[in-house]
C-alpha cells in the first residue's frame, strides 16, 4: 500500500530552567493528565475504528452501485430487447439489421459511456460505437475467434451463466479500457450473444476509490480476490476473467501472513452467503496493520474493501499546535492556565475514571456523561452508552442467577420422585412453622406415617411399581391434609406430616383420614394389576420447647408401636391407641 508515512508524536516537554511554582504544579497536572488522555484516545481509537470501516465500507458500497447499478440495470434490459433478440437469431437480416443497431443506438445515448457493444453468437461478430458516434455506419468491428487470448473474456463470459458479469479490461481491438459490463443475450434455452457497455476505469477509479481520505483506502475485488478497482493502476488485475488463479494480482498477494488470508476469505464467506451486511478486523498489509472493513456488492458479484490506518485518521500530531499554543500561553499567564487546564482536562478526565472505579466496585449508577463536543465529552458519551449496556447485562445476568439459585434450593428441599419436600426440606420448614406457632401461641402435630408392607410390593412388582405406589400414595396425603399443612418423604417409605394450629382431637383426626385416603383405592402399579395399601401412623403434639427432632423422637415410639399392634393403626403418644380401619392385607 502507498500511504503516507506515519509521523510518531513525542510529549511536548514543558520544563524550563527557571519556573515558578504554579508553571511546577501545572506541569505535575498536565504531564500525567496528557498521558491518561493520550491512553484513552488509544483505546477509543480502536473502537471508532471499527465503527468508522463499517459506515466507510457502507459508503464506498453505495457510491459503486450508484455508479454502476444504473449501468447494469439498463444493460440487463437492453439484453432482453425483442429487437435485438431477433437480429441476434438472424443477424444477415438487413430489417433487422437496421432495428437492430437503432435500439442499440437509442441505448447508448443512455448510457452513461455513451458507448455500447455486442457479440453476435453465431457468427462472433463483434458490434462497437463509442460516445462520438466513430463508429456510425461501420459499427461491425472485427469477429471474435476461439483460443486467441484477448477473445477469451467472451467465452469465459458465456460459460459462467446468464446473470450480468464485470470485467475490468483493456479492448485491444478498440483500445479503450473500460470496466466493462457483460450481459448475455438468451433467447428461451439459448444464449445468441453478449451484450453491453463499459465505464472508462480512470473516471471509476477517481468517483469511486480515489477520494482523498486521509489513512484510508477503498479498494473492489472479485471472488478470486483479484483486485479490479484501486488507486493505483499497477495492482489491478486486467482480463481476470481470463487468467488462472496464479497469475491474478490479488489482495491475498498482499497480505502478510496466512492466518489473515485465511481471515478475509472467511468474511468473504460471510458476505456472500448473506451472514453479516459487514465484516472487519486488523489484517497486516505490507508491514502495516489495517483495519480492513469488507462488505459484498451482491448486484455485482464484487467486494469492496475498506482499508484504515487508524494512526493516520486520528493522527497525534494534531494535538502538537495546541500544546505548544498552550506553552506559550503559559509563560504569560501560568496560574490562569493552570486553573483552566485543571477544569477543562483534569476535572473530566477525574469524573471519567471515577466513573470507571465505581464500575469497578459494581457501581453502575455513573455520573451523567460529559456534554462537551470535544474528545472527552465523546469519549465520555460512548463510555456511559457501555456502561448502560453493561449494567444491562449484568442485572440480567444476576437475575438468572438469583432464579438458578433459587431452582437448585428447592431441588435440594424436595424429593425428585414425590415431588414434595424431603426430609431437609421438611426440617427447615417446620422450624419456620415453629417460630410462627411461638409468635401466634398455637400447637403444631407431627404424624409419620410409613406404608405398611411395600416390600411385598417390590418383591411382586419390582421396585418401579413401589416408585408408582410412593407417589400415589404422596398425592393422597397431600389431598388429605390442608394447603397450609406440610407434608414431606421422611425417607424410604416413611412420610412425615406436621400439622398447624393442632390439638389431640385434630391430631387424630387427620391421621384417621390419612388412613382412609391411602386404602380407600387400590393403586395401579403396572398394567391392569392393582394393590391395596395401608399405612401405620405414629402421632405426637409439638410441646412449644421442644424440638423437631425430640418429637420426631417420640412420634417414631409411636409409630413402632402402631406397626407392633398390627399396622394399619394410628397411635398417639402417650395416649391410648385408637383403632384404625381393619388391616388390608395384599392380593
Amino acid at each position: 500500500m502507498r500511504t503516507p508515512a506515519h509521523r510518531k508524536v513525542t510529549p511536548a516537554s514543558l520544563q524550563g530552567r527557571v519556573l515558578l511554582l504554579t508553571l511546577l504544579v501545572f506541569i505535575a497536572l498536565s504531564v500525567p493528565a496528557y498521558f491518561v488522555f493520550h491512553h484513552l484516545i488509544d483505546k477509543a481509537t480502536i473502537r471508532l475504528g471499527a465503527l468508522f470501516a463499517e459506515k466507510q465500507v457502507q459508503f464506498d458500497r453505495y457510491r459503486a452501485l450508484e455508479t454502476l447499478s444504473r449501468e447494469t440495470s439498463l444493460a440487463g434490459t437492453l439484453a432482453r430487447s425483442p429487437v435485438v433478440l431477433e437480429w441476434a437469431r438472424d443477424e444477415d437480416d438487413p430489417d433487422k439489421r437496421r432495428r437492430g443497431l437503432a435500439e442499440l443506438e437509442h441505448y447508448r445515448r443512455s448510457f452513461t459511456d455513451r458507448s455500447y457493444f455486442i457479440v453476435i453468437n453465431q457468427s462472433r461478430h463483434y458490434y462497437f460505437n463509442d460516445r462520438d458516434n466513430s463508429f456510425a455506419g461501420k459499427e461491425l468491428r472485427y469477429t471474435l475467434e476461439r483460443g486467441l487470448p484477448r477473445d477469451d473474456w467472451y467465452f469465459q463470459t458465456v460459460a459462467a451463466g446468464r446473470n450480468c458479469r464485470l470485467n475490468v479490461n483493456r479492448d485491444e481491438a478498440v483500445e479503450v479500457t473500460k470496466v466493462w459490463i457483460n450481459c448475455p443475450l438468451v433467447d428461451g434455452a439459448d444464449t445468441v450473444g453478449l451484450i453491453g457497455t463499459g465505464i472508462d476505469l480512470d473516471k471509476f477509479i477517481r468517483k469511486v476509490v480515489d477520494i482523498p481520505q486521509t489513512g484510508v483506502d477503498s479498494m473492489f475485488i472479485d471472488r478470486s480476490g483479484a483486485i479490479q478497482a484501486y488507486r493505483d493502476p499497477e495492482l489491478i488485475d486486467f482480463h481476470s476473467l481470463t487468467k488462472d488463479a496464479g497469475s491474478k494480482k490479488t489482495i491475498f498477494q498482499l497480505i502478510d501472513n496466512d492466518a489473515d488470508r485465511v481471515a478475509l476469505v472467511g468474511m468473504m464467506t460471510d458476505l456472500a452467503e448473506g451472514a453479516a451486511s459487514v465484516r472487519s478486523r486488523f489484517i497486516t498489509i505490507e508491514g502495516r496493520k489495517y483495519l480492513v472493513g469488507v462488505g459484498y456488492l451482491d448486484d455485482l458479484d464484487w467486494f469492496n474493501l475498506s482499508l484504515m490506518d487508524t494512526r493516520e485518521v486520528i493522527d497525534p500530531g494534531l494535538f502538537m499546535p495546541m500544546g505548544l499554543l498552550i506553552g506559550i500561553i503559559l509563560l504569560l499567564a501560568a496560574l490562569l492556565l493552570t486553573v483552566l487546564f485543571k477544569r477543562i482536562v483534569l476535572d473530566r478526565l477525574a469524573r471519567l475514571e471515577a466513573s470507571v472505579r465505581k464500575i469497578q466496585l459494581g457501581d453502575y449508577a455513573i455520573a451523567p456523561p460529559d456534554t462537551g463536543n470535544d474528545e472527552i465529552g465523546r469519549l465520555s458519551r460512548a463510555f456511559s452508552g457501555m456502561t448502560k449496556v453493561v449494567a444491562e447485562n449484568t442485572q440480567l445476568l444476576e437475575e438468572r442467577v438469583r432464579e438458578r439459585t433459587m431452582k437448585l434450593e428447592r431441588l435440594a428441599e424436595v424429593d425428585p420422585l414425590t415431588e414434595i419436600y424431603n426430609r431437609r426440606g421438611f426440617m427447615n420448614a417446620a422450624e419456620r412453622e415453629r417460630n410462627r406457632a411461638g409468635r401466634s401461641r398455637t400447637t403444631l402435630g407431627l404424624l409419620l406415617v410409613d406404608l405398611d408392607l411395600l416390600k411385598s410390593v417390590n418383591d411382586t412388582y419390582g421396585h418401579q411399581a413401589g416408585d408408582v405406589v410412593l407417589v400415589e400414595v404422596s398425592r393422597r396425603l397431600k389431598q388429605a391434609l390442608r394447603n397450609y399443612d406440610i407434608c414431606a418423604r421422611w425417607g424410604g417409605d416413611e412420610f412425615a406430616v406436621l400439622i398447624s394450629e393442632c390439638d389431640e382431637q385434630t391430631l387424630r383426626l387427620i391421621a384417621a383420614k390419612i388412613l382412609d385416603a391411602v386404602s380407600g383405592e387400590p393403586i395401579i402399579v403396572e398394567e391392569s394389576n392393582q394393590v391395596r395399601v395401608t399405612v401405620s401412623v405414629g402421632a405426637s403434639l409439638v410441646g412449644p420447647d421442644e424440638t423437631i427432632d425430640v418429637i420426631a423422637a417420640k412420634a417414631d415410639q409411636s409409630l413402632y408401636e402402631a406397626k407392633a399392634a398390627g399396622r394399619n393403626h394410628i397411635i398417639v403418644h402417650d395416649r391410648t391407641p385408637a383403632q384404625g380401619a381393619p388391616l388390608i392385607d395384599l392380593p
